[in-house]
């Protein structure tokens, strides 16, 4: 597993185990990276490892100053290869997660998000940030999009094997379908001979043949945030939380947003009502009833007719 210029039979094993179980090509690359950097703290292959080295890594991991979110990714890997390819449970069982700390997720303000849309560099640009707020869409999803999966009649955005390799549909804004209009007029179409247009990629990378990468879509982002003076740093997923969170403020239903948004569990929507600040702000503190005059109980009649 640490031989890094040939592929070791170990290696190999856990790839077929990962493809068999169609892993996401990112995620098989975290595990193996994982497993890799275990065997260089082991200095030697980690099907010999002990218990109790399997707990020394992770005590090493952590003395590092690693934060929580990469150490459990990196034991997620070698979890992985304890459990599934080497079928020792008994070293799966020595690995511990850490709870995570739940941090709210950024949200800008509609005006903030105005203005990044105005300050996009290019109509390229502006079209792929309009889609992923306006739409709610990841940044894979916006650079896998191609011009079959835009239907103008329905008004609808087929989203096609997204997280968890599931599929949705998401509303198609007039606003968005108008640049979409204008991009595809605009766009390249050298390289796009002999491939169908509703197979074409709505944002091409460099080869044409390839979509643009999501790295690229998140350089596009911080160039409109910094020409729109934001004066807090956001990733481009912020334009995501922040149309879940809009959603929510203008009382859509959250099971619609949850929809949207392809999430399998209702909590994971929920956590947008706690940066909700257009409905947190309205709530009503008990502390104003305090202030306001109390109520006199009524007397009782005393002079009830009694009984004779």
């Amino acid at each position: 597993m640490s031989d890094t210029n040939r592929v070791s039979p170990l290696r190999q094993r856990m790839i077929e185990d990962m493809a068999a179980r169609k892993l996401n090509p990112h995620t098989q690359r975290g595990h193996i990276y994982s497993c890799k950097r275990f065997a260089a703290w082991l200095k030697r292959s980690p099907d010999t490892a002990t218990p109790d080295e399997v707990r020394q890594f992770q005590l090493h991991l952590i003395e590092s100053g690693m934060s929580i979110c990469n150490r459990n990714r990196i034991m997620t890997g070698v979890r992985f290869l304890f459990r599934v390819t080497l079928r020792r449970h008994d070293l799966a069982a020595e690995v511990w997660h850490i709870k995570e700390p739940e941090r709210l997720p950024p949200v800008l303000s509609p005006e903030e998000v105005k203005r990044v849309l105005t300050m996009a560099t290019s109509l390229k640009a502006r079209a792929m940030l309009t889609l992923a707020y306006g739409c709610g869409l990841r940044a894979g999803e916006v650079v896998r999009l191609r011009a079959g999966d835009i239907d103008s009649e329905q008004k609808i955005i087929r989203i096609v094997q997204s997280k968890g390799r599931k599929d949705r549909h998401v509303m198609l804004p007039p606003e968005v379908l108008k640049l979409l209009r204008q991009w595809w007029k605009a766009g390249p179409t050298a390289s796009n001979n002999g491939v169908a247009p509703e197979q074409r990629w709505l944002f091409p990378g460099r080869s044409q043949r390839q979509p643009l990468t999501t790295r690229q879509f998140s350089r596009l982002f911080k160039e409109a945030a910094k020409a729109a003076g934001l004066r807090k740093t956001v990733p481009l997923h912020s334009l995501r939380h922040s149309f879940a969170t809009h959603l929510l403020e203008r009382g859509r239903d959250i099971r619609v947003i949850q929809a949207l948004l392809g999430h399998s569990k209702l909590e994971t929507t929920a956590r947008y009502s706690r940066v909700a600040i257009g409905l947190i702000a309205k709530i009503e503190s008990p502390l104003e009833g305090l202030s306001a005059p109390r109520r006199r109980r009524a007397k009782r009649d005393s002079e009830e007719p009694k009984a004779p």
